[in-house]
């Protein structure tokens, strides 16, 4: 079990808590990994995110702030210990239609590969806001699983991939959000 503390940053529009080093050193990937724990006492299961920087965060949304009464500023206490288990990803409305219209052993295929490779996917998608670009990314991951790969290609596992959060693949730190 790994346990540290943290203070909850407000980041751009989101809410996030960056593991200590010496937490993060302690987990088995440099990139994402899935963790039972609890936080303040509350149990949770979570995707943890990974910083570019050889670190991780998480990112609490609204609901679990209210639920737990947190807000920004707070301090908790973690402990968590890794999973093979992994929740299924939240898919993006246009990534989960261009699968429901994809030939059946396109779905078999996602529906055969691990929550984790099914994360890499939706995390390789969501990792732009820029339309054109996601629409490609759509499409070439539909192509990549119609030629039978379980995961995305040439993607980079350990960087900090939310768009609105990071710059080039780094988790940015919060004076630099305008």
């Amino acid at each position: 079990m790994i346990s540290f503390k943290g203070t909850l940053q407000k980041l751009g529009k989101s809410v996030i808590l960056q593991l200590p080093d010496s937490a993060s050193k302690q987990l088995p990937s440099r990139g994402q990994v899935s963790v039972a724990g609890t936080i303040n006492g509350h149990e949770f299961t979570y995707v943890i995110e990974p910083d570019g920087t050889f670190g991780h965060w998480l990112k609490l949304n609204s609901p679990v702030l209210k639920a737990l009464g947190l807000q920004v500023g707070d301090k908790v206490s973690l402990q968590i210990e890794p999973t093979k288990k992994w929740p299924e990803p939240t898919i993006p409305a246009d990534f989960s239609r261009a699968l429901s219209k994809a030939p059946a052993h396109i779905q078999d295929l996602w529906e055969d590969i691990t929550p984790m490779a099914r994360w890499e996917w939706v995390r390789w998608i969501n990792s732009t806001n820029v339309v054109p670009t996601r629409e490609r990314r759509v499409e070439v991951s539909i192509a990549k699983m119609q030629s039978g790969k379980r995961r995305p290609c040439c993607f980079n596992l350990a960087s900090c991939t939310d768009p609105e959060l990071s710059k080039s693949g780094k988790l940015i730190h919060p004076a630099e959000i305008k």
